[in-house]
């Protein structure tokens, strides 16, 4: 057996099976987490407080907005460009319908691709650059986090090279880091990807209970 045709193959299933399952069962021991009986007389609605604090929280308060604009502007570079990417890029639609959901829908022109790259490679990029630079951020960073933003970079500079170069050899690297991200994803923070409603939910309801607005 090739290494292509082990990347394509054995591997592939192996880190999808990590991925999903390592997924599920963060997630399932997240909302199986037992939580004290609240007691106090509630002045406000917890489901009204979780889903408004899911909403706030997707926009800065304008008191923090001059020392976060930085990292506020990345972040939404990198996320949206990286969703545009994942679901739009002509070469990913045809893996989901190949291998993952059997149909496919209309991939982005070859010019918005180029564009999204260019945006998300940014933000990306300014999101590491400030979590070197910053005391704040390089203080409370951890190795892990270094690793998913380098592994992200790779996956996507090789993603945009082979379709670039046409060249096999790029098409599995590309895909062979990207399974590599898919069995690290459920261990690091990447996991935030599915936890983040879950976690300003909770917060949200706990102080929207109490008739506080965060």
């Amino acid at each position: 057996m090739s290494f292509a045709e082990f990347v394509d193959g054995p591997f592939w299933y192996f880190s999808a099976a990590v991925f999903v399952i390592g997924v599920a069962w963060r997630m399932f021991g997240m909302l199986t987490i037992g939580s004290k009986t609240d007691y106090s007389l509630p002045r406000g609605s917890g489901t009204t407080g979780a889903i408004a604090t899911n909403v706030r929280r997707f926009f800065p308060r304008a008191a923090f907005w001059s020392r976060i604009k930085l990292q506020v502007v990345a972040g939404y570079l990198f996320h949206i460009g990286l969703f545009a990417l994942l679901f739009f890029a002509a070469p990913h639609i045809d893996f989901y319908r190949e291998k993952v959901l059997g149909f496919g829908w209309t991939a982005m022109p070859e010019w918005a691709f180029i564009l999204t790259s260019e945006i998300a490679f940014l933000g990306l990029l300014l999101l590491i650059l400030h979590r070197l630079m910053n005391p704040v951020t390089r203080r409370i960073s951890r190795r892990g986090d270094y690793l998913g933003s380098i592994l992200i970079f790779l996956v996507m500079l090789t993603g945009c090279l082979a379709l670039a170069r046409s060249y096999e050899a790029l098409r599995v690297l590309h895909f062979f880091l990207a399974e590599l991200l898919l069995i690290y994803f459920p261990f690091s923070t990447l996991i935030h990807t599915f936890t983040f409603p879950f976690s300003r939910g909770f917060s949200g309801a706990h102080y929207g209970r109490r008739g506080v607005s965060v």
